[in-house]
């Protein structure tokens, strides 16, 4: 196993989603009965599919730690928390012009995949639908995805779905959905997504994709199947928590951030809110957005205590049904109370 790293936690106020402020080191410890970091790692420690836990506040990683022979430094299967990456990509392609912007509708964009004789309302999906899983269509997740991924053309499978509601309506999660953004994106832009990636995240220090699958005509799978290291997604969650900015460059719009963490639609199963690619709710009186993979791969900003925190698990069974999100949230919680000095001011 390796030995953990915990560092000193750092101690700021007043920090906005779009500034880093400067903060003293001071070392963690247990203030109003909350456990410091020590305690946390050992929680972490508790849980068998958990394999890597980072911590970093205002830049500085407080907990490095890979178990039972896993490694930060180590390619994983991030899984759906690869919607969020997704979603940047098409915040980067509308500031650069690639996309309209998220009230753009598809269908023009796909006409030659659409079924033959489409129910009218495929007319008015958006990007942003898309986005929000709002487009409507019956989802390609769950139940749904082996037949999905066994079809001989993932876009035009996801857009042959019968429609479960309108467009704009409820919350019907689909990886179809966010796959279709990356056709859409591939189209427009005329390179790849795995290009765009690489091209329009290339200043975010140690950001690296080591795999991603793709569908039978070429087009990365948006939203699943994307391997990188836990480091890796640690940066790219950086990058959201600096407001966009990363290498001295402004990669995403602030804008971007503050709208792909706009509440839009209710998760029908946690009953959490959701925006463009994201899941919101609050821990700790703390509003917090994060990016979920099927197994327990997480990604955690708080942004007014400047963390971020990753956290990739044993792909195994789904952390939902079997309560192991549940453990993961606790664990979040108890990061966040380790850190958080104003919480007995809110008790």
């Amino acid at each position: 196993m390796k030995e953990s790293l915990i560092l000193p936690a750092l101690v700021t106020f007043g920090i906005a989603v779009a500034l880093t402020a400067s903060a003293q080191a001071e070392p963690p410890a247990v203030v109003g009965g909350r456990a410091p970091l020590f305690e946390v790692v050992e929680q972490a420690r508790s849980l068998e599919p958990l394999q890597t836990l980072i911590v970093a506040r205002n830049g500085a990683v407080l907990v490095e730690e890979g178990f039972r022979g896993n490694s930060v430094d180590a390619p994983t299967n991030i899984k759906s928390a690869s919607k969020s990456l997704v979603s940047a990509l098409v915040g980067i392609a509308i500031d650069k012009g690639v996309l309209e912007g998220t009230d753009q509708k598809i269908a023009p964009l796909l006409r030659d995949k659409l079924p033959e004789d489409p129910d009218p309302r495929i007319e008015e999906i958006t990007i942003g639908n898309l986005l929000s899983m709002q487009a409507g269509l019956v989802p390609t997740s769950g139940g749904n995805y082996g037949r999905w991924v066994a079809s001989a053309d993932w876009v035009r499978a996801a857009l042959a779905q019968p429609f479960a509601d309108d467009p704009g309506e409820g919350m019907l999660y689909s990886t179809g959905s966010t796959h279709l953004l990356s056709a859409i994106l591939t189209r427009e832009s005329g390179k790849s997504t795995l290009e765009l990636a690489r091209d329009w995240l290339e200043p975010l220090d140690g950001f690296e994709i080591a795999d991603w699958e793709r569908g039978p005509q070429g087009v990365y799978l948006g939203g699943n199947q994307m391997a990188m290291s836990p480091k890796s997604l640690l940066a790219f969650g950086e990058l959201y928590r600096n407001g966009g900015k990363a290498g001295g460059d402004q990669i995403v719009s602030p804008g971007w951030i503050e709208a792909s963490w706009a509440p839009r639609a209710k998760s029908m199963h946690s009953g959490e809110s959701y925006g463009y690619g994201w899941f919101l709710t609050e821990m700790g009186g703390h509003e917090v957005a994060y990016a979920w993979g099927h197994g327990g791969q997480m990604l955690y900003i708080v942004p007014s205590l400047s963390l971020t925190v990753v956290m990739t698990s044993a792909e195994g069974q789904p952390s939902a049904r079997s309560g192991y999100r549940e453990d993961l949230a606790e664990l979040m919680q108890a990061t966040i109370a380790a850190l958080d000095d104003d919480a007995d001011s809110r008790i």
